[in-house]
């Protein structure tokens, strides 16, 4: 049962306490917050100022959430997420060493989505048969078809798919911070 809806104004806003206040009174047990994880350190934050404790749960924006700096990363203890990518999951490991190495930090979702959206473009070129002399429209028009026809198996997921209005299809991925660290949920 959704018990309240509560909104803030834009990306600067810093205190939350109004949107907490309504939820706690309403008697909201879970909080859902599709932002990203600057926001939502705050929000963990001063709920915990308050005394409000709800179970947090977020998408993949809140991916990052353990590395805002000056945050208290017991706050994010048993927040779930949905996240195509956890640094610690299995299959993984090639990726972030590469990763770390190059960039001197872990990768969190985003950079797992840029590693298989390139390698997602070279499997629809080569579907597609482009080559360097096709004109820039002739190449676009063949990459929207073959886009349609291929399937990855990538860091984010197995089976990808797309549609023909370029949505993609994978499965779901959970993750919880156990522990200061992402845990996979099945």
């Amino acid at each position: 049962e959704i018990v309240t809806v509560q909104t803030f104004p834009d990306d600067t806003n810093t205190d939350f306490n109004v949107q907490l206040s309504a939820a706690k009174d309403a008697g909201a047990d879970l909080v859902f917050m599709p932002i990203y994880y600057t926001p939502a350190s705050l929000i963990l934050s001063q709920a915990k100022s308050m005394g409000y404790e709800p179970t947090f749960f977020g998408c993949d924006g809140m991916d990052g959430i353990l590395t805002v700096e000056n945050f208290d990363t017991s706050l994010a203890e048993g927040l779930m997420l949905l996240t195509p990518f956890s640094a610690d999951e299995e299959g993984s490991q090639d990726f972030v060493a590469a990763y770390e190495e190059a960039y001197g930090m872990e990768p969190i979702q985003f950079a797992a989505d840029a590693y298989d959206a390139v390698y997602a473009i070279k499997a629809a070129a080569e579907q597609a048969g482009v080559t360097p002399d096709m004109e820039v429209s002739d190449i676009c028009e063949a990459m929207k078809v073959a886009m349609t026809e291929i399937t990855i198996d990538g860091l984010t997921g197995e089976g990808m798919t797309w549609t023909e209005d370029g949505e993609p299809h994978k499965e779901p991925k959970a993750v919880m911070i156990v522990d200061g660290v992402y845990e996979m949920q099945n």
